[in-house]
């Protein structure tokens, strides 16, 4: 429900709320919070409520570490995990320094206004990403282990899929906030699952990746285990992958799809470091259906960007390089600028690749760039890149690419 600031600080007294959180996310795309109560709602919309940047992830030292949030009405979610008596509710914020100028770090506040950019230009983009995650037992102190939930293969069923009851609970509760789960399975490796969700818009599909996330790690916990969301937890295992679908709508009618994906193959070597941020994400690329070239082609699960069979208003991009470690908010942000060029330099899709990448023989593979194949080499390209300094604050460049 789409509330007001009004609405919320009514719902607040009328629903037995005690606490409220506002929510949002370091440079990495890890959520934080801080709990207010429903007395401090008025101040909250009116001013915001101040925190201490200073000991979180790109959000500055000592000097000028005071920030203010900005909680978004709109975005008021029940947390149905907590007591019914007594109710605890989240809502994301804007985040600004002390004299009201946006935080540069804001990556949410990045991707809003990448978002309002295309707008502008009568595009509206949509994503809906697919996250792969892994269940681990914990030991008898309650810390995780390395030991996977099942031994349980590619859309296996019960018993041998035991985490099909974590799936259901993880479902139902991604309807209670909001978040529209379209399908479930076991994926490839022991352990592994994933559930994909309703497309949305730029930065309600980003808020889902965050809050699903926290969805699946407290129902985890809850069945004593430990979900785990990095790329390659078990070295000779399958990793896990943020596969990113995107669609795109022209407020002109036209076909702007193909020349989106060609201005974002035109500069995914230089955003491979934002969108695996880790060493483990190249452990990941270049084997078990994970990318090592940049190619597309139609339902080819080898290449970089895969178009799905779908017809009228599903038809749709996925892009397969991504993995769980990245921010959602800037990952879609730098996917609808690399879109916006390729459709205004109208860039023409390189020929299909409809063949098998894993198999090819090197004379064919020859043919195509190549992903960057550590993470020290996607920091170099995203750095010498003219696009990314364009459309990242220096700040997080440097964070991301010391």
């Amino acid at each position: 429900m789409d509330y007001s600031a009004q609405e919320v600080m009514q719902y607040a007294k009328e629903a037995d709320v005690k606490m409220i959180r506002l929510a949002f996310c370091d440079v990495f795309g890890r959520q934080k919070n801080i709990v207010i109560m429903p007395r401090e709602l008025e101040r909250a919309f009116g001013y915001g409520i101040a925190i201490d940047g200073s000991a979180i992830a790109g959000f500055g030292g000592a000097v000028r570490s005071d920030l203010i949030l900005h909680p978004e009405p709109s975005t008021l979610t029940l947390l149905p995990w907590r007591p019914e008596t007594g109710k605890v509710v989240r809502m994301f914020c804007d985040i600004s320094y002390p004299d009201g100028t946006a935080f540069e770090c804001d990556t949410r506040g990045l991707l809003k206004k990448a978002a309002a950019e295309a707008e502008k230009k009568g595009l509206v983009f949509t994503f809906g990403p697919e996250m792969e995650f892994y269940l681990f037992k914990n030991d008898l102190q309650g810390e995780p282990t390395r030991i996977p939930h099942d031994q349980a293969g590619y859309m296996d069923i019960a018993p041998e899929d035991k985490g099909e009851t974590v799936r259901r609970e993880i479902c139902l509760m991604m309807e209670e906030m909001g978040i529209l789960p379209e399908c479930s399975h076991h994926e490839e490796g022991p352990g592994q699952n994933e559930i994909d969700f309703r497309y949305a818009g730029a930065v309600a599909a980003a808020d889902n990746a965050v809050i699903f996330k926290s969805i699946v790690k407290t129902v985890a916990a809850r069945n004593g285990l430990t979900a785990d969301f990095s790329p390659k937890p078990l070295k000779d295992r399958a990793g896990s992958g943020m596969h990113i679908n995107f669609a795109l709508r022209s407020a002109a009618g036209e076909d702007c799809l193909a020349p989106a994906i060609a201005g974002i193959m035109e500069r995914i070597e230089a955003l491979t470091a934002f969108l695996n941020p880790c060493p483990a994400s190249y452990e990941r690329l270049g084997g078990n259906k994970a990318p090592g070239y940049i190619s597309w082609s139609s339902q080819n699960r080898s290449q970089l960007i895969r178009i799905p069979a779908a017809e009228g208003e599903f038809i749709r991009a996925e892009l397969r390089s991504p993995d769980p470690e990245a921010n959602p908010y800037i990952a879609f942000a730098l996917l609808i600028y690399a879109g916006l060029e390729g459709i205004e330099k109208n860039l023409k899709l390189p020929e299909s690749a409809d063949m098998n990448l894993f198999s090819a023989p090197p004379q064919v593979l020859a043919k195509f760039r190549k992903l960057p194949d550590s993470l020290e080499s996607a920091k170099a390209k995203a750095r010498e890149s003219a696009f990314v300094r364009e459309h990242l604050p220096e700040e997080i460049i440097r964070i991301y690419c010391s």
